[in-house]
C-alpha cells in the first residue's frame, strides 16, 4: 500500500473560475457604484455610503479570493478580531468627528 504524500493529504477546497469571475464582476460594479456615489450629494451620508460599499468589497475579497469561507477556526477568529478592531477605530474617529463642535472655542 502506497503512502500518501503530505501534499495529497491536505488538498484544500478548489474554487471554480466562475465564482472568481462573478466576484470580480461584483467588485467592478461596486467600484462603479463608489464612483457614482462620489458625484451624488447625500450630505452627511456620503461617508456612510462609501464605508458600506468598501466593507462589501472587503467581504467579497475575504470570502472569495482569500478563501475565508474554508479556513480553520483560529483563522476565522483572527479575521473577526481584525474586523472588531477596525470597527472600534472607525467608531473612535467618528466619535471625534461628530463631537468637535460641542466645545465652545473662545472667539
Amino acid at each position: 500500500m502506497a503512502k500518501q504524500s503530505n501534499h495529497e493529504a491536505h488538498v484544500g477546497h478548489v474554487t471554480s473560475p466562475t465564482t472568481y469571475l462573478i466576484a470580480a464582476g461584483a467588485l467592478f460594479v461596486l467600484t462603479a457604484l463608489t464612483v457614482g456615489a462620489a458625484f451624488v450629494d447625500l450630505g452627511p451620508l456620503n461617508d456612510l455610503v462609501a464605508l458600506l460599499i468598501a466593507g462589501t468589497k472587503a467581504a467579497i475579497i475575504i470570502v472569495v479570493f482569500m478563501h475565508g469561507r474554508y479556513t480553520s477556526g483560529i483563522t476565522r477568529l483572527a479575521m473577526v478580531a481584525g474586523l472588531i478592531w477596525l470597527a472600534l477605530l472607525i467608531l473612535g474617529v467618528m466619535d471625534d468627528y461628530l463631537t468637535r463642535d460641542w466645545l465652545m472655542t473662545p472667539s
